[in-house]
This record gives structure tokens, C-alpha cells and sequence, in this order.
């Protein structure tokens, strides 16, 4: 007996960057399908990044720069860079549905 194939998750519109354009659409779904389409595996680890990153931005209204979210996750810049193999912040919001962070697209 095969395994149940997946339901097949259609990507809402993105931009250039890979950025969702209207925030509004995304879902975990949504988010884990973004980083399969880019062929950008996510760890348990990184996806509770993405999801403190999504609280942070509930409590405060914005992307967290990278020092911020240091400070709120309670991780090192090495620890972050190590995780992600690139900058964090781009690929944290990307695919948490966030808006691109300051400085870093």
C-alpha cells in the first residue's frame, strides 16, 4: 500500500526576493511549502525561530533586526549564522511571512 500523496499547496504571489506580496496569506503550510519550492530545508529549530520571529513581530509591529532577535530568541550571531549558513533574518522572515527586514535584502 502507497502512502497518501500530499495535498499540493498552491504558493500565493511573491515578489523578486521570494517575499510573500500580501503577508496576509501566509500560513505554516504556506511557509514550509515557500522553503521546499526554494529547495531550503527547515530544521525543528529553525521553524521555532521563525515562529518567535512571527511573535516578535505581533508584539512590536516590525521584522526584528538582527540584534533584537539575538537578544529575544536568546541566541549568539555565531549560533544564528551556523543554523541558517547565511543571513538569518532574510530567510526567517521569507518564510514567516514577514515583511523583508531593514538591511538585510
Amino acid at each position: 500500500m502507497s502512502e497518501p500523496a500530499l495535498k499540493e499547496i498552491t504558493l500565493p504571489p511573491r515578489d523578486g526576493d521570494g517575499f510573500l506580496e500580501n503577508m496576509n496569506d501566509w500560513t505554516p503550510e504556506i511557509g514550509r511549502a515557500m522553503a521546499e519550492a526554494d529547495g531550503f530545508p527547515l530544521t525543528d529549530e529553525m521553524w521555532e525561530q521563525i515562529m518567535l520571529a512571527r511573535q516578535y513581530y505581533q508584539e512590536h509591529g516590525t521584522t526584528p533586526p538582527l540584534r533584537k532577535f539575538m537578544k529575544y530568541a536568546g541566541k549568539s550571531k555565531k549560533e544564528l549564522f551556523d543554523l541558517w549558513q547565511t543571513g538569518p533574518m532574510k530567510a526567517i522572515a521569507k518564510y514567516g511571512g514577514l515583511p523583508k527586514p531593514t538591511g538585510c535584502v
